[in-house]
């Protein structure tokens, strides 16, 4: 059995909802983030593009575009109140560090989800994204009640592939041409945990990296 929900871990608690770690806090990037968030992607520009969607055409560009960045804060907004995502900034010591979203959540004979994240090349390799993701692990499985959560990654990845190898998630295998990724149709892996193997982990996980 889980244990009890803390109010440091909430459920679905609108855009408050905050994730506390070891080293790192979660919460939903506001408008007030914009500065942080932007300086680091231009910095960072080259180095995520690569391993991101294509912007689509005529669309402004959150980077350059205040706007743009709050928009994408709504609707990020939109989905913690529906249910369908959540969205986390990372931020170590107080600094914006990269997000980490759990996207896509399907309820009904599914009850799944899928998480994706990104961080600053000036702090990666620092263990930071594996105590990120077992947060997330936490939240999805005990807060939100989820069985599955898959994080897929283009095979050449290494470094995000390295997160999800260093917590020993299971390699479900290859998926030919998964996501358009910088204009391309790219294959992924597929790594997954279910809640019992959750269950069965969690106390280590969260000793190895979170708490």
């Amino acid at each position: 059995m889980f244990p009890r929900r803390s109010a440091t871990h909430p459920a679905a608690a609108g855009n408050h909802a905050t994730l506390i770690g070891r080293r790192v806090v979660l919460r939903p990037l506001a408008a007030g983030d914009f500065e942080q968030w932007r300086e680091v992607r231009r910095r960072c520009g080259e180095w995520l593009c690569k391993w991101e969607p294509l912007r689509p055409p005529g669309t402004p560009d959150p980077v350059e575009d205040r706007q743009a960045f709050a928009s994408r804060c709504a609707a990020r907004s939109r989905e913690i109140q529906t249910g369908t995502g959540y969205g986390f900034g990372i931020f170590v010591d107080g600094t914006f560090a990269g997000e980490i979203n759990l996207n896509s959540i399907h309820r009904g004979a599914f009850q799944s989800g899928y998480i994706g994240y990104w961080i600053d090349q000036r702090v990666a390799g620092q263990g930071y994204m594996p105590e990120a993701v077992v947060l997330v692990l936490r939240f999805g499985f005990e807060q939100l009640g989820l069985h599955r959560l898959q994080i897929s990654i283009i095979p050449r990845n290494g470094a995000s592939r390295r997160v999800v190898e260093k917590l020993g998630l299971r390699d479900e295998g290859v998926a030919l041409r998964y996501l358009e990724i910088n204009g391309v149709w790219e294959d992924h892996v597929r790594y997954a945990i279910t809640a019992e193997e959750w269950a069965f982990r969690r106390d280590d996980l969260i000793g190895c990296w979170a708490y």
